[in-house]
Formats: structure tokens, C-alpha cells, sequence
């Protein structure tokens, strides 16, 4: 696999550790494609003016031989086959799939903006990320993505959820190359 991509995935509607296994596990179903970790479950305040529940939140780090766009499409087309419906900005999600890194590449299309270009500014982003990929470089800032973490001004809440990592391991282990929980 010639591609490293790194996600964000969050949920804060519904059934959310189911939400968010069954986005992994149709990641790990697109082809020329393998899911190689996952971070534990993240509790995290959500961002905005909106009155919502708390987001729970992970990143995933892929290999693919797919093209930006493709798997892009692809992620786009996951997001409706789960269940998410159209909200609001920083509204509630059942589901949310974020393309934070793919490779070095960036792209600032009207559909694509590689880097995800809220990462930096994102503790529920940069917390799950650092875990699976500490040392990721942000192609824009040239940076670590563990040096982000440090750097980062955001204050929302980001809290580690065992409870919620051991419901979602046992959904996705199949799913996943090399786990690190």
C-alpha cells in the first residue's frame, strides 16, 4: 500500500460506539485498503454554539492504494451508508469522517482540504492522533503531530473513556492489522 492516511472519526447521536465501529470496519472494506491502528475512545465537549451531547472520538491511521479522491468518495459515501444525516455545522453527527493527513499531499479543493484544516486547533483531533501517530508531520505547519498536542490553545474537554475503548475493541479487532490497545 503506497498511501498513509490518518482519520478522525467522532459520533455523538445514537448507538455511538456502534456508529463509530461500523466506520471502521467499512474502511477496513474498501479495497486496495488496510486499517493499521486505531486510538482508544475519547470523551470530548463539542465544539461550537451548538447544545449537543458529548462527541466520542478516535482516530484511525490506513494505508490505501487508492487515489485522495477516491477514498475521499468513499469515506463520503460510509458516512450515508451508517446513517448520518445533514445538520447544521458543528451540529450533531452519527457519524463524522475526517481525512486529517493523507500523506504529505495538500489539496484545497471545494469538496478535499488536506490537512483537515481545523486539526491544529483540536484537542479531540490531536489527542487520539498523538497516540497512533506521535510522529506524523503536518505538511503545512512541518511539525509533529505530537508537538501540535503540546502546543495546542484549545481547552475543550478530552478524557480517555476505557468503558467506551472495551465496548469498541472487541467490534473492530478483525478490522485491524496492528492494534496498539
Amino acid at each position: 500500500m503506497k498511501h498513509s492516511v490518518y482519520l478522525g472519526l467522532g459520533s455523538n447521536v445514537g448507538k455511538r460506539v456502534e456508529f463509530l465501529a461500523a466506520a471502521i470496519r467499512g474502511i477496513a472494506d474498501f479495497e486496495k485498503t488496510v486499517v493499521d491502528d486505531v486510538s482508544k475512545v475519547y470523551r470530548t465537549e463539542p465544539v461550537g454554539n451548538v447544545p449537543q451531547s458529548e462527541f466520542l472520538n478516535l482516530a484511525v491511521s490506513v494505508r490505501t492504494d487508492l487515489t485522495v479522491e477516491q477514498f475521499h468518495q468513499k469515506m463520503k459515501w460510509l458516512e450515508k451508508e451508517i446513517g448520518r444525516t445533514e445538520s447544521e455545522r458543528w451540529g450533531p453527527r452519527e457519524i463524522d469522517i475526517d481525512l486529517l493527513l493523507f500523506d504529505a499531499v495538500i489539496m484545497n479543493s471545494e469538496v478535499i482540504r488536506i490537512p483537515h484544516s481545523e486539526m491544529v486547533n483540536r484537542n479531540f483531533v490531536l489527542q487520539p492522533l498523538s497516540e497512533i501517530a506521535p510522529m506524523a508531520v503536518h505538511p503545512v505547519f512541518h511539525k509533529t503531530i505530537g508537538e501540535l498536542l503540546n502546543e495546542t490553545t484549545d481547552h475543550h474537554g478530552v478524557e480517555y473513556s476505557e468503558m467506551h475503548t472495551s465496548q469498541l475493541f472487541p467490534l473492530i479487532n478483525d478490522s485491524i492489522t496492528n492494534p496498539t490497545v
